[in-house]
């Protein structure tokens, strides 16, 4: 029992927590509290004194004049920025398409490599070349061979649209490092997990997709958006086979008209986009380490 009861010379205080006595917060809560106020005042003041300095020998360098006007004119600004906002659709296109694809055939991969037993050995062997060959060869040379290479052939029926062959390149170079993100998923639950779910009369593959695939995919969801964001930003590497997304139309823009700005347009238009969802990374690695420690308790 604790809290205080009245008496003859007033009341008698029997003791107890200090958060349940009423007059305001405890002495502890308040240390806290203004600790939290100064690192903050401490934090903003020292951004700003950085910023600042920064700012000021940046605008007082002699080539300061030439550089604003060629990566930050504001009338260029203006001019470019709609037209980099209207060909970004076609990167948020590009972006959501392979996204679809990139899932499920990471997915297979992975499975691929996770398959046990001497059976399965190869297409555990089929998947593991796959993933040091995508891995290992960069994003852009296989955008270029695939887009020049299979239209160059000249084969009556094949498709020629740019469009096509980009998704399916970047589909490819993603599948082989979101496979391993599955991958590491999947090898992370324990193994007493299968073999529960084999004594309850489930066989390798309902186990699997019942019980090991839902846990896996929840515990990598953040390295998964990680991957994303870099998607997302990877878009733009398909105008060297002639898409016209966004870098494209700011090239496009920059080689008529002599000035860099609409360059500056689309890092914006990236930041605006990309910035949030990493913060939304942020967020859920928070969540779960939470989640983690408060279940080792």
């Amino acid at each position: 029992m604790s809290g205080s009861l009245g008496g003859p010379h007033g009341p008698l205080d029997l003791g107890g927590p200090t958060h349940l006595r009423p007059g305001g917060p405890p002495l502890a809560r308040r240390r806290v509290d203004r600790a939290v106020i100064q690192s903050t005042s401490i934090a903003l003041v020292s951004s700003v004194i950085v910023f600042g300095l920064l700012g000021l020998v940046v605008v007082n360098a002699p080539g300061w004049p030439e550089v604003r006007n060629y990566f930050l004119n504001p009338q260029w600004f203006n001019y470019s920025l709609p037209k980099i906002v209207d060909a970004f659709g076609v990167n948020v296109r590009l972006f959501l398409i392979a996204e679809v694809l990139i899932l499920v055939l990471a997915m297979v991969i992975a499975v691929m490599r996770s398959l046990p037993g001497p059976v399965f050995f190869p297409l555990r062997l089929l998947a593991t070349i796959y993933a040091d060959i995508f891995r290992a060869i960069p994003g852009l040379l296989i955008i270029v061979l695939l887009g020049f290479g299979i239209p160059g052939l000249g084969i009556a029926g094949v498709p020629t649209d740019p469009f096509l062959y980009a998704i399916i390149a970047l589909t490819l170079v993603y599948s082989a490092y979101v496979s391993e993100v599955y991958r590491a998923g999947i090898e992370s639950i324990h193994p007493s997990q299968e073999a529960a779910a084999r004594s309850l009369g489930l066989n390798r593959f309902q186990a699997l997709r019942y019980v090991i695939l839902p846990q896996a995919v929840r515990r990598v969801i953040p390295p998964l958006l990680n991957d994303f964001i870099g998607l997302q930003k990877d878009t733009v590497l398909v105008s060297y086979v002639g898409v016209v997304e966004a870098f494209r139309e700011s090239s496009i823009i920059q080689a008529a008209h002599f000035n860099a700005t609409p360059y500056v347009a689309l890092a914006l238009v990236f930041l605006v986009v990309t910035i949030p969802m990493a913060r939304f990374t942020d967020w859920l690695v928070t969540r779960d380490r939470r989640r983690f420690l408060a279940s080792a308790r």
